[in-house]
């Protein structure tokens, strides 16, 4: 029988840019988010150029128990700043969260059960998992039309994902990557911006780390309400990724 020893300490990652308006509500569902028996969690967050007010709203949080904050000096996107907040990372699994509101801190359970079963060192949180459906980006208003400009590129990217490295993932860009943190030792990841995304996955599975994807629930949100991604340089930047990292 699997064994279901608990680890004592779980890492959880969170990258900010611009997120005033998301930060305390997203840092208090982190902190609450129900976790198995026994597990502690330390919050590691890291910032960098933020011009929204975000530094000093989360310079409130200073002190509290289990949270730790980084403000890096220089502008860099997301991969830098989970690179550093991998480094600083003192759990056995490690764990990815935005600062947005699009994924749910109550999925936390179901993301590490096929760890603590011993079944796998990598879980992916899908979005697409169980869902039946690809097109999970539902803007409002002048966003909308973006939205399915993104749902069929990102469809597409996975499907070529899937095909470079010979695996059957729903949602190889998914947020939600849980690891233990022996699968990135001695790992370096390069990549500064979203494509960090492609980078991370493709690096543990080339380490032998077959991910279980789990079915996340998701709550897209639109250019209007604070989305970041600049689709074209980003889709083909993932292209670029892929690529580079397979041959």
């Amino acid at each position: 029988m699997a064994s279901t020893h608990v680890p004592l300490l779980l890492s959880i990652v969170m990258p900010v840019y611009n997120e005033a308006k998301t930060f305390d509500i997203i840092l208090k569902r982190v902190k609450g988010a129900p976790l198995p028996k026994g597990m502690r969690r330390e919050i590691i967050i890291v910032e960098a150029a933020s011009t929204d007010g975000t530094p000093a709203i989360i310079d409130r949080h200073k002190g509290e128990t289990g949270v730790r904050i980084y403000h890096l000096k220089d502008y860099c996107g997301k991969g830098t700043k989970l690179a550093f907040g991998f480094k600083k990372a003192r759990g056995d699994i490690i764990m990815v969260q935005d600062a947005d509101l699009e994924y749910d801190p109550n999925d936390y359970p179901k993301l590490l059960k096929p760890i603590l079963l011993g079944k796998t060192s990598f879980v992916l949180g899908s979005r697409h998992l169980g869902k039946g459906a690809w097109t999970i980006r539902r803007f409002n208003g002048r966003d909308r039309f973006m939205a399915h400009i993104m749902n069929i590129g990102a469809k597409s990217l996975d499907t070529l994902f899937n095909i470079l490295y010979g695996v059957h993932l729903t949602d190889p860009q998914t947020m939600y990557k849980v690891f233990r943190r022996k699968c990135i030792k001695g790992v370096t990841f390069k990549e500064d911006g979203f494509y960090m995304d492609f980078e991370m996955v493709i690096k543990l599975i080339k380490r032998g780390h077959k991910p279980i994807e789990v079915p996340v629930k998701y709550t897209s949100r639109g250019f209007s309400e604070g989305k970041k991604v600049n689709v074209v340089k980003t889709g083909l930047m993932d292209i670029w990724v892929m690529l580079k990292y397979r041959f």
